[in-house]
């Protein structure tokens, strides 16, 4: 395998957590960060040994040496800047959510399709190794048909004025932030979703403390899903079949361990560390399919990404919340 040349534009919570796990994937190699400062990109650069440090976005999106784009700024910021690195001919993985919009999601998977370049969201919690087990589990038929999802993801945060998660404006709020996972696990195991129904606690910045998400499967299967910043919880789903379930033991969305349950035979456990952190995994895969000339994952296709984002649309919609794209300055 050739070395695959990554770029981060964003310098925030989740770049720093992603770029301490290329260690772990020998033919990725972290060539470039971009900032919307210099001395932002200049520290991150220093902290990773990054080898070059960009004061825009522009000059990253611009360099010819560089193949993929690691996307890691807020939400409404993703549409532009995918667009721009989509059009400068560089792959993209683009953090989760995927964009701040139904429409935004689009128009990036458009604009990738139509370039023939990778693009893929960056949900993680699919590329875990205990997760990978459980679709193998699911595949062999040990619990039946798969009927069901259960789960939460709650994640409590102390209301702080101004920061992204409380904030309309940077697409603050638990269902980008939090209900992305519980729909994506969902989604994966029981396909895409004909009904959905949620109910929302808010913030006075009018965006969500809570949610609880209700779906209809289009093969009929059911999840009952809720996520928060209000309250803490257990983080963890439950994978319902005809024959048996797997439970995925907190945090499921990068845990370590699932355990099988039959009627009348001894549940089975599966444990998997994953490699660092657990971004690693998601790394190797787009590394992966950049060096074999792929355009899309099998594990996190398009498609899904644009289902959720239908979904968690939907969502957001029936509390009244509109969210919308940014205008992102590149130079």
């Amino acid at each position: 395998m050739s070395t695959v040349r990554w770029g981060i534009v964003g310098t925030g919570e989740i770049a720093n957590a992603v770029a301490g796990d290329f260690q772990f994937v020998p033919e990725a190699e972290l060539a470039a960060v971009a900032s919307r400062t210099q001395d932002k990109a200049d520290r991150f650069a220093a902290q990773f040994a990054v080898p070059r440090a960009y004061g825009s976005y522009e000059g990253l999106l611009e360099a010819p040496d560089i193949d993929v784009v690691y996307i890691a700024t807020p939400h409404p910021m993703h549409r532009d800047i995918a667009l721009a690195a989509i059009g400068c001919g560089k792959a993209v993985l683009v953090e989760k959510a995927f964009t701040a919009t139904q429409a935004g999601a689009k128009a990036v998977v458009d604009a990738a399709r139509a370039s023939g370049v990778f693009c893929m969201e960056a949900m993680w919690t699919r590329f875990q190794p205990v997760v990978a087990a459980a679709r193998e589990v699911v595949a062999w038929g040990r619990i039946g048909d798969v009927i069901a999802v259960q789960g939460d993801l709650y994640a409590q945060r102390d209301f702080e004025p101004g920061h992204r998660l409380f904030e309309k404006d940077l697409g603050g709020g638990a269902i980008l932030d939090l209900g992305v996972y519980v729909v994506n696990f969902a989604q994966a195991f029981l396909g895409d979703v004909k009904a959905i129904d949620c109910m929302t606690r808010l913030y006075g910045t009018g965006v969500e403390k809570a949610a609880s998400i209700n779906l209809t499967h289009s093969a009929g299967g059911l999840s009952s899903l809720t996520c928060g910043f209000d309250g803490p919880g257990p983080g963890r789903m439950s994978i319902i079949g005809t024959k048996g379930w797997i439970e995925v033991e907190p945090r499921f969305h990068h845990p370590t361990k699932i355990s099988i349950h039959r009627a009348g035979v001894l549940p089975r456990i599966i444990e998997a560390r994953p490699m660092g952190r657990g971004y690693s995994h998601e790394i190797a895969e787009v590394t992966a399919c950049i060096d074999e000339g792929l355009t899309e994952s099998t594990t996190m296709p398009l498609q899904d990404t644009l289902e959720v984002m239908r979904v968690l649309e939907t969502c957001l919609r029936q509390s009244g919340i509109y969210h919308h794209e940014a205008h992102v300055e590149l130079s």
